[in-house]
């Protein structure tokens, strides 16, 4: 039986034999954004007392409607102006409605480290999200092989992006110890059953080589949370809905930094 990982990914394959036929790699690396130098996000969260990454997120599979009427760059400017190390913005449109201008148009509002959070499964999204100003690509193991994710890595790496690679147990880690990752992800949600615990992130952390940043994503919604996971290793922390299903998402995470930062 077909996941939604499974459809995602059979509906991605479409959508970039697509594109390519539009705007193929010549016509992407003509952007004046494939030149700039980016944003180091591994650094940002080594130095930072919080480690938030906040994301753009308006909808999701699981949940249909998060928040439909914020724009992108106000948001951005809100996590920025809140002290947030950066930003996860969505560009999945079938499932998440989000889009590669959502990405553009964040660039252009903030100055600091911008995640394209898509499912990445052919070199071209890599080239793409160079062209649209991404300072760091997200790779999920569940829907790639080893070999893929150590070669996506390195052309991530070779256009000056950072690479943040998901993972949702032992297995997937143990996997992709070769790949040059400047970020691990380990994603709080099972899978199969959608069931949200940070016990895998816990279990997972002695295992994740010591040079390599920490994230800890989904299902963090307090202080608290931040708190005892930094007493595990992490660094990073990648949240979404808890910002974005509030009026001013921006705001909500200038009081969540504030909270963890007077906890510290």
């Amino acid at each position: 039986m077909a996941t939604i990982l499974d459809t995602i990914v059979q509906h991605k394959l479409t959508e970039i034999q697509l594109k390519k036929k539009l705007f193929p790699v010549s016509h992407l690396e003509r952007s004046p954004l494939f030149q700039r130098k980016g944003f180091s996000l591994s650094e940002a969260l080594k130095n930072s007392k919080s480690g938030i990454i906040a994301e753009h997120k308006r909808r999701s599979p699981s949940k249909h409607n998060i928040n439909q009427k914020l724009y992108v760059n106000e948001v951005v400017a809100g996590y920025q102006k809140a002290s947030a190390c950066g930003s996860s913005v969505l560009t999945d449109n079938s499932f998440f409605g989000g889009s590669l201008e959502d990405l553009q148009l964040a660039r252009a509002s903030v100055d600091f480290p911008l995640l394209r959070k898509d499912f990445i499964i052919d070199e071209y999204q890599i080239i793409e999200a160079k062209a649209s100003g991404a300072d760091v690509i997200l790779l999920i193991a569940a829907i790639l092989n080893a070999q893929q994710v150590k070669k996506f890595s390195k052309l991530a790496n070779d256009l000056g992006m950072e690479v943040l690679l998901e993972v949702h147990n032992e297995e997937e880690l143990q996997a992709n110890f070769n790949a040059e990752v400047q970020l691990i992800g380990v994603n709080n949600r099972n899978l199969k059953t959608f069931e949200v615990s940070t016990e895998i992130s816990k279990q997972l952390s002695t295992l994740i080589p010591k040079e390599i940043v920490k994230i800890s994503e989904s299902g963090l919604k307090s202080a608290n949370d931040i708190i005892e996971l930094r007493e595990f290793g992490y660094r990073g922390f990648l949240i979404g809905e808890t910002f974005m299903k509030t009026e001013n998402p921006g705001k909500s995470a200038q009081q969540f930094i504030e909270e963890i930062e007077g906890k510290k």
